[in-house]
């Protein structure tokens, strides 16, 4: 029997484990990183090889992911999704390498692996049946997931029918995941309509993925890399290699161009080094390397061992995290008013760069983190994103530490400070405010607004201390003296300079509206509103009511933009941007009067034809808005296959329900009419 003491830690470690799980796979929400994750679970695995008594069936380390959370329908994985074995580094990967030749290939053979990027996202399966998707689900425990087709649906890079060729029946292993410049964006559009920001991307497309309503999952970044097969009718290929060309030719998206085919570890180990190298430069997250034995017949051969592949081994990145210690913390103020706190810290190397600043996002994560100036922290950097402080070290505070008060004064120009109900970013109520007026200055000039490139923030602000502007619509009345003042400019770059801001006179409709600055308004929620009215004119004398009949478009936004073109300063200043010559291009689409004028659709169920967002963008080019659930107001329920809830409560309601082939004779009615 084992030692009192070391049944009690291997309890506790079990207990943790499993909350741990819960918190990163059910919720959403971890708390701890990676590394630290790794280290509790090696210690649990260490204690089991040196104490066999303790083990059990129901040990964290026979375990995959989470079981799942009752939220949506559960999923039996035919062939279970099973989890990788870790190494740390590559005398870890040596010692499996020499492992697997000794016991199972009498040591002489040189394996020949399949390297593969390892996505940090959420693991999916796919289901396609006569080449048309069926069914997509989570990983969840490995044997049982959680049904999230109409989620996964809305992913432009999933294909709904596979080439001709496929297998009768396939399930198609995936990662989802979202790239580090789509991440940042979201967290912007979240900070700005003051939701909660996401910690890292895994999070944000793990809570994506994971959403009851589809239309939310539609707006988000989510992306596809494919990597396997669970069942297959047809006969698989030689290779692991092979195997992706073959997903790639039947229409899935995966990773080939980085999978890389080694010989031995010593190959393997070019090839890690070589991705580590590179891994700040990829548009996405990774972790490490998925290093597979290559030979498909071989895979079936070694199996598995406590719900893990025998052939396959991740060989992890060390951890991008760092000890410092909070220097201070600055308030920085955006175009919106919104007071962001941002840590300044101890300087520290992490992952090769030296971290002095990590974002806070706002108080209620100060209240999180239980931070204090002058703690000793924890900060990751994750590719691009501005470095997090992921974990305070509370222990070993000294009394010295003082808190991070929530702000009563704008920082830059001492105007109150408003914190609606319900938000959790506090705001300078002061339009005129300095700190504001640079940072909506930039926002107008950037690439995804009006786009005139050679005005950086170093420019604004020397145009602005010379008296030269005062806000956007100055910018029309620069002449090429005023540009002269500026310094390092000459001729080419000041005339360079004119033809950009001229040239951004004639912009989509979408980038001003983008550019303008509306709060709750991004990139995404602009087009929108561009499609469907023609001029700034008509989208500044809607009322709400009318926004709100626009699909994804809420209280929030619709109130928003009613308050910006009603308020007489937005008002002047739109009446300058039109005398200096700004002339959008009209973009809208939607007909306002077309055969579904005034009527709401919901959608449901798999759909053959069209992607969900193709049919909701033609139901709303012929007038009508695409609802997200069934009402009385619902005006007509188009069902696809596997339709749910949606269509019982439409047959309650006595709502015509109509199949995609009845809607496209509809259609051609209409145009024949």
């Amino acid at each position: 029997m084992a030692d009192p003491a070391i049944a009690r830690r291997y309890q506790e470690l079990c207990t943790e484990i499993r909350r741990h799980n819960r918190l990163y796979y059910e919720l959403d929400r971890p708390e701890i990183s990676d590394a630290d994750y790794d280290r509790l679970f090696r210690e649990l695995q260490q204690l089991e090889a040196e104490h066999p008594e303790l083990g059990s069936a129901a040990s964290p380390t026979r375990q995959v992911g989470a079981r799942p959370s009752g939220t949506f329908s559960p999923v039996r994985h035919t062939v279970p999704m099973l989890s990788l074995r870790n190494a740390r580094d590559l005398d870890e990967f040596a010692e499996f390498d020499r492992s697997l030749r000794q016991t199972f290939l009498g040591g002489s053979d040189i394996l020949e692996y399949a390297c593969e990027m390892k996505l940090d996202g959420v693991a999916v399966e796919l289901t396609y049946e006569q080449g048309r998707l069926v069914r997509a689900s989570t990983r969840g425990d490995g044997l049982v997931g959680e049904e999230i087709t109409a989620n996964l649906l809305t992913l432009k890079s999933v294909p709904r029918s596979l080439q001709p060729g496929c297998p009768e029946l396939l399930d198609v292993r995936g990662e989802v995941y979202i790239d580090l410049v789509d991440f940042q964006a979201l967290n912007r559009r979240q900070e700005e309509s003051g939701a909660k920001t996401f910690a890292n991307p895994r999070n944000a497309a793990a809570g994506s993925l994971r959403q009851l309503d589809p239309d939310i999952t539609a707006t988000r970044p989510l992306k596809i890399f494919c990597y396997g097969v669970g069942r297959c009718s047809a006969a698989l290929p030689a290779s692991q290699f092979i195997l992706l060309a073959q997903l790639r030719q039947w229409g899935l998206r995966v990773n080939l161009d980085e999978t890389r085919v080694c010989t031995g570890p010593d190959q393997v180990a070019a090839c890690f080094a070589d991705l580590q190298a590179r891994r700040d430069r990829l548009d996405f997250e990774i972790d490490g390397l998925v290093i597979k034995v290559n030979r498909l017949a071989l895979q079936e051969e070694l199996g598995e061992i406590n719900r893990r592949p025998r052939w396959a081994i991740a060989l992890k990145f060390p951890p991008r995290q760092a000890r410092t210690v909070v220097e201070s913390v600055e308030l920085q103020v955006g175009r919106t008013g919104a007071i962001t706190p941002v840590a300044h810290l101890r300087p520290v190397n992490v992952s090769g760069v030296t971290v002095s600043r990590a974002s806070l996002h706002n108080w209620d994560e100060i209240a999180r983190l239980d931070l204090r100036v002058g703690d000793h922290v924890i900060v990751e950097r994750a590719g691009d994103v501005i470095p997090d402080v992921v974990k305070v070290l509370t222990a070993e505070r000294d009394g010295s530490q003082t808190a991070v008060p929530l702000p009563t004064a704008c920082p830059v120009c001492d105007s109150a400070v408003l914190k609606p109900a319900g938000e959790v970013v506090p705001r300078c109520g002061n339009g005129a405010c300095p700190a504001r007026t640079i940072e909506r200055l930039k926002h107008f000039v950037s690439r995804a607004a009006m786009d005139i490139e050679g005005l950086g923030e170093k420019q604004l602000r020397q145009l602005i201390e010379l008296g030269k502007i005062e806000d956007v619509a100055d910018l029309y009345t620069l002449s090429e003296a005023d540009l002269f003042a500026l310094e390092r400019m000459g001729n080419t770059l000041a005339n360079k300079l004119l033809r950009a801001i001229e040239a951004s006179k004639s912009r989509p409709l979408s980038r001003l509206i983008f550019a303008l600055g509306i709060r709750h308004v991004g990139e995404h929620t602009a087009k929108l509103l561009a499609r469907h009215f023609a001029s700034l004119d008509q989208l500044a004398n809607t009322d709400p009511e009318q926004l709100k009949r626009l699909h994804e478009i809420g209280d929030k936004v619709a109130e928003s933009v009613v308050d910006f073109f009603r308020d007489p300063a937005q008002q002047a200043l739109l009446a300058k941007l039109t005398a200096r010559g700004l002339a959008p291009q009209t973009e809208a689409v939607v007909a306002q009067g077309g055969p579904l004028a005034g009527q709401s659709i919901v959608i449901t169920g798999t759909l053959q034809h069209w992607t969900r967002q193709e049919i909701e963008e033609l139901v709303e080019r012929l007038g009508g808005r695409s609802a997200s659930s069934v009402s009385k107001k619902t005006s007509l329920v188009i069902a696809g296959a596997n339709a749910g809830s949606k269509l019982e409560r439409a047959q309650t309601l006595g709502i015509e329900v109509i199949d995609e082939e009845t809607f496209q004779q509809r259609i051609a009615g209409w145009e024949q009419a």
